[in-house]
């Protein structure tokens, strides 16, 4: 097959449904039977939902198991530069010709039956997950949880539900309690649950499911925590205390998220390699990812180039709080955003930290938010605004004027999958 041959299917696979996103799980139930109910042959799965922290989680703790030497299937979304980013088959991302053929089947076994983009490509991802002998599968949650097309496991060994907060409104609701409810969903009968640090509002929700499920928690604040001293990581679950090296991904709120991953390994009893290589050897890009090679980095070369794919109002803050956190430098953000999602509230923590912002359109996007609009909620926030043709003119402009200068990427992960495409 040929390198095309996988994006030939994917395109289309786009058209067996008028909307990129419509929750249920009807014609998952009914594709997933066609091909044999390959959800139910895979390695012990840990089910990961929440709104943010989740791939990070994941990537720790998927870092923590093959420290152990285990064998780890991985499934998360979206991708940034190629979709085989999503699958990860025994440790490895799926082949071209691996995933030309899954997704074939999968075409082929759906027929003209209407079925979205993600519910797809999610029962080609379990097809090809449960033929691969492995030691674990980690299922990152797309949307939700309730009827996101991942919540097919009967009986996973572990779920894991992170922070909670505002986003996708418009398919979760407009309350904490009700996002709380639909990430819940996850939340199997008797099947033990970490749970992130969470607000009251969404902690309550999560209580009650697991209450009326007879599903053992184990919470933030009350059955583990997670902190910094001294420049180490501390862990403290009922089982003792872990002195641990900083996690290697950036940022604070990582010590929650580590926090998380370090959970789940104790439950599973996974000893010190795992605690360690947890927090030393997990990668997850477009996550305050330093460019420090490619041919955008060429372009600035004196300056300190960051890229973030953060897109809500809780990312904007632990952004924010991170970027005070770093050594003082002139800090200017080239950022854009999708029109799906709150810009201000996003821009807002960031602007105490910021010299200024420009705002791009983010290429080949339909549902970019326009670059002005995105910059006048910058200058409605607080922070001087300008727009940019492109990501390239962008940079020059702001290495034009202060060459060693911290510059940030940030906004959508549709930007940052462009970045990375075109840094090289």
């Amino acid at each position: 097959m040929s390198a095309s041959g996988s994006d030939v299917i994917l395109q289309r696979m786009m058209a067996l449904h008028p909307k990129i996103i419509d929750l249920t799980l009807d014609r998952v139930w009914r594709l997933l039977a066609a091909l044999g109910n390959p959800q139910d042959a895979l390695p012990p799965v840990i089910h990961i939902a929440g709104t943010n922290g989740k791939g990070s989680t994941q990537a720790m703790l998927r870092a923590g198991l093959e420290g152990t030497g285990a064998s780890v299937h991985a499934y998360t979304s979206p991708h940034l530069a190629r979709f085989h980013e999503r699958i990860r088959i025994a440790g490895h991302l799926i082949t071209e010709d691996a995933l030309t053929d899954v997704l074939d089947e999968c075409y082929r076994a759906n027929g003209t039956d209407s079925i979205t983009y993600f519910e797809i490509t999610t029962c080609a991802a379990l097809l090809a997950m449960s033929r691969t002998p492995a030691d674990y599968t980690l299922l990152e949650v797309g949307l939700g949880g309730r009827l996101d097309a991942t919540n097919v496991i009967a009986q996973p060994a572990l779920t894991i539900v992170t922070p909670v907060s505002i986003d996708h409104e418009q398919y979760l609701g407009n309350t904490l309690a009700a996002i709380a409810g639909e990430k819940a969903g996850i939340i199997k009968r008797g099947v033990p649950c970490v749970v992130g640090p969470q607000p009251d509002e969404a902690l309550e929700v999560i209580e009650a499911t697991a209450a009326r499920l007879g599903a053992p928690l184990l919470a933030h604040g009350q059955h583990w925590h997670a902190y910094a001293e001294n420049g180490r990581l501390v862990f403290q679950d009922e089982a003792g205390l872990l002195d641990l090296p900083l996690p290697n991904l950036p940022g604070d709120h990582q010590i929650e998220n580590a926090g998380a991953a370090l959970a789940a390994l104790r439950h599973l009893n996974k000893g010190d390699a795992a605690y360690i290589a947890s927090v030393t050897e997990a990668h997850w890009p477009a996550r305050m990812q330093h460019l420090r090679h490619g041919t955008l980095a060429e372009a600035a070369p004196d300056a300190e180039l960051w890229l973030d794919g953060g897109h809500n109002a809780a990312a904007g803050i632990a952004l924010g709080r991170h970027l005070a956190s770093l050594p003082k430098r002139p800090t200017h953000l080239i950022c854009g955003m999708l029109n799906t999602k709150d810009v201000s509230g996003y821009l807002r923590p960031l602007a105490a930290q910021a010299a200024s912002l420009t705002a791009v359109a983010i290429p080949g996007e339909a549902n970019t938010l326009p670059a002005q609009a995105t910059a006048e909620a910058a200058r409605q926030a607080g922070m001087p605004a300008s727009t940019a043709a492109s990501l390239r003119e962008a940079l020059a402009a702001i290495v034009a004027s202060e060459p060693r200068a911290r510059i940030l990427i940030c906004g959508s992960l549709y930007l940052a999958g462009h970045v990375l495409r075109e840094n090289g």
